[in-house]
């Protein structure tokens, strides 16, 4: 039978250099995740904005936002993120100005390596996949988001998505996987599909 590293050991170590930041994540996001209204609204700001890398003016942050690992999470002004939504930021997140980020959508900046069949899986590391999501950007309720992408300045992501690669500038991509489906500059005119 193959040995099972202790889990808590290897996470200690692993993130050695961001354990108080995660404690105080933990403890101080229970306390304001899910208050309503403005007051709410405001904690949460006030929260993130010290626990965040950096996050810009006039940013909204509804209640039940699952945020981890903000250490590792910069984001522009005028951002929002919808209830449900879960960002993990271990491996980098950088988002940029006037980005929506709709409701239970996941963005992580990781995934577990799997080409070690010696090891148990929960004894293998993760591989760190820095996102990048540029300004202007519209995330679609339940999308989900894998490490490693790249999203452009003006594109629209599409509920229920699942994008496992770049997707350029002003594009719209739909679907699982999402596949570009529309390029936002060749619409008749404005206002319309």
């Amino acid at each position: 039978m193959r040995m099972i590293e202790n889990p808590i050991s290897r996470f200690s170590q692993k993130y050695r250099g961001h354990l108080l930041h995660l404690v105080a994540e933990e403890y101080l996001a229970f306390v304001c995740r899910h208050l309503p209204g403005i007051e709410g609204i405001i904690l949460r700001r006030l929260l993130y904005g010290k626990l965040f890398k950096r996050l810009g003016m006039k940013s909204l942050i509804y209640s039940g936002v699952f945020l981890t690992h903000t250490y590792g999470i910069e984001v522009g002004d005028y951002f929002s993120i919808n209830s449900g939504a879960l960002i993990d930021g271990r491996g980098g997140i950088k988002i940029g100005s006037g980005v929506m980020i709709g409701p239970h959508t996941v963005i992580v900046s990781s995934s577990h390596q799997t080409n070690d069949f010696r090891k148990p899986m929960t004894s293998l590391d993760h591989i760190m996949e820095p996102v990048t999501i540029s300004d202007d950007v519209w995330i679609g309720a339940n999308a989900f988001i894998r490490g490693g992408v790249e999203i452009g300045r003006g594109a629209i992501i599409g509920a229920g998505s699942v994008v496992l690669r770049n997707v350029p500038e002003f594009m719209v991509a739909a679907g699982n996987p999402a596949k570009i489906v529309k390029d936002r500059r060749m619409a008749s005119s404005p206002g319309r599909n």
